[in-house]
Formats: structure tokens, C-alpha cells, sequence
């Protein structure tokens, strides 16, 4: 059994994504090319985010810290810490209205 700190780790990924010209950090939690599961910490700094991009596959974005802001077309939803938001099955962005923290689970397809 593993057991890992995701307020430490947030913390940590923050601090980098503050020094980051892109203004964001990721580090995979757990998972990878050899599980199903997929799980990553993924910091913003407020004004930052990830482009449109096309969906992973079934995904939720659960957050840690801050605020942010899930677009989906002309949908989007707001999140702050504690929220799950589900990522919809078309292309979206996610962007941080504060300096935020979020885990983003993915479950691949084999």
C-alpha cells in the first residue's frame, strides 16, 4: 500500500507552476500506460490553463485548491475545492480564475 499527501503535493506543484512560464505543473499521482487508471495532480496559476483539447476518455477533475473554470463548447462550469467536475466527451479547456490545484483522474481504454 502507498500512501501519498495530495495537499503536500499540490502545494509542491503550485510553487513549481509559479516559476513556469507556461504557469502550470503536473505530476502523475498514480497510474500510467500500464494501469487503466490514470490520476494527476496538475497545478495553475491563476490567469493559466489548458487549451481546448479533445477528450481523454471518461475523466473527472476533483478540486484541490483555488478555483477554475471547465469550458465545453458554450457550457462551462466552475469548480473550488471539494467540487467534481465530470469532463464532457468534447473538446474543452480548463483555466484558473486563482491559483488553483486540481486531480484529474482518467480511465483509458485498453
Amino acid at each position: 500500500m502507498q500512501k501519498s499527501s495530495l495537499t503536500a503535493l499540490a502545494r509542491e506543484q503550485l510553487k513549481i507552476a509559479a516559476q513556469a512560464s507556461s504557469g502550470r505543473s503536473a505530476r502523475t499521482v498514480y497510474g500510467g500506460h500500464e494501469h487503466v487508471l490514470r490520476q494527476t495532480l496538475i497545478a495553475l496559476i491563476a490567469g493559466h490553463g489548458l487549451d481546448e483539447h479533445e477528450n481523454p476518455g471518461e475523466a473527472t477533475v476533483h478540486v484541490l485548491h483555488g478555483r477554475v473554470r471547465l469550458v465545453a463548447a458554450d457550457v462551462e462550469w466552475e469548480g473550488s475545492p471539494g467540487d467534481l467536475l465530470i469532463v464532457p466527451p468534447d473538446r474543452h479547456s480548463l483555466d484558473a480564475i486563482e491559483d488553483s490545484a486540481v486531480l484529474l483522474t482518467v480511465g483509458a481504454h485498453r
